[in-house]
């Protein structure tokens, strides 16, 4: 591409990538002065402002961020990872997370035909709910083949698991009390059941110190999943799924998965400079929040209501599966701080 083409591309992109941007920083803004969710914040500006995405000067920049960006953001989810959170929580609680993730998964795909949903939704609000909630959801919807209803799905989705983590945020802490669990427990519960990291953070935090460093790393724990279930979910849609008009199939591993394993082992083998990791967690954050508002300026609301009460039950429902697994799982285990 030489510089004439490369300079008439960003042109045309430019308009659409700066209205998802604004939307993004004024989300942020709201958001850090009045409390609320800045994911549901960007979803909501962008759906007030979808005419935009049919404009011909920002519909190319407003797709390029509702896909491209999304991926660069979930990419760098990696650096928040590394192999040494393992051995400060011990492989029963990582074992216990695995298997309430699955299980979490499985539920959601089992039950999704008693609430007349098939395997898109069901895997997409599932994933949501047992990994890391809207960060999840839009790495999945990434991977899921699409038709008329993605983009509504994954609103939906997005919506739904910020209200309900919003919720959780509120009510665990006073559930934890009920329950008698210590601070460390505390934190292993927020962690493993809440869906979005702000509200692991401000839920463990608002308990101790030490309930909000174990939820966190907790919560970091289930994101690290995010990898291996899209990678199989992609390994499975690569193997019933028929060739595009081009003949191609699906890519074995989706390049920002990959990208995303090689930056947590990268994080693991070497030690970054805090500037480093600093810079990349919060790009992550602002290239999932520019991409979120994408996504809500190429929604119609009418078509988000189409969804309906039956998707809601099911994410309510894949919600509460998770909590009591996780309560069973802990009341089960002998559990010390490391």
């Amino acid at each position: 591409m030489n510089l004439q083409k490369l300079r008439s591309r960003i042109q045309a992109l430019l308009p659409g990538v700066l209205v998802a941007l604004m939307i993004a920083l004024a989300s942020k803004f709201v958001s850090e002065h009045y409390g609320a969710p800045s994911m549901l914040l960007a979803l909501l500006f962008g759906i007030s402002l979808n005419f935009l995405s049919e404009d011909a000067r920002c519909g190319a920049g407003i797709a390029l961020s509702a896909k491209t960006l999304l991926r660069l953001g979930v990419a760098l989810l990696g650096l928040r990872i590394s192999f040494g959170m393992v051995g400060a929580l011990g492989w029963p609680i990582v074992a216990m997370l695995i298997s309430a993730v699955l299980a979490t998964i499985g539920f959601g795909l089992l039950v999704s035909r008693f609430f007349g949903f098939r395997y898109r939704f069901a895997f997409l609000s599932a994933g949501a709910v047992a990994i890391c909630g809207a960060s999840a959801a839009l790495a999945i919807a990434a991977i899921l083949p699409k038709d008329e209803k993605s983009d509504d799905r994954l609103v939906f989705t997005v919506v739904g698991v910020t209200i309900l983590s919003t919720i959780a945020m509120i009510t665990y802490p006073i559930l934890i009390e009920t329950l008698g669990f210590d601070d460390f427990t505390a934190g292993i519960y927020l962690g493993a059941t809440i869906h979005d990291v702000a509200q692991v953070v401000g839920a463990g935090f608002s308990i101790s110190d030490q309930a909000g460093e174990t939820a966190t790393l907790v919560k970091l724990l289930r994101v690290a999943m995010l990898a291996p279930i899209v990678i199989f979910a992609s390994l499975f849609l690569r193997g019933v799924s028929t060739p595009n008009p081009e003949g191609k199939r699906p890519p074995l591993v989706p390049g920002f998965v990959l990208a995303f394993i090689v930056l947590a082992a990268l994080n693991s083998a070497v030690s970054l400079p805090p500037a480093i990791l600093s810079l990349a967690v919060e790009g992550s954050g602002w290239l999932l929040l520019t991409a979120i508002a994408a996504v809500g300026l190429k929604t119609r609301p009418a078509e988000i209501l189409k969804v309906g009460k039956p998707a809601a039950a099911l994410l309510v429902a894949e919600t509460l599966f998770l909590a009591i697994v996780v309560v069973l799982a802990l009341t089960q285990l002998s559990i010390t701080p490391n």
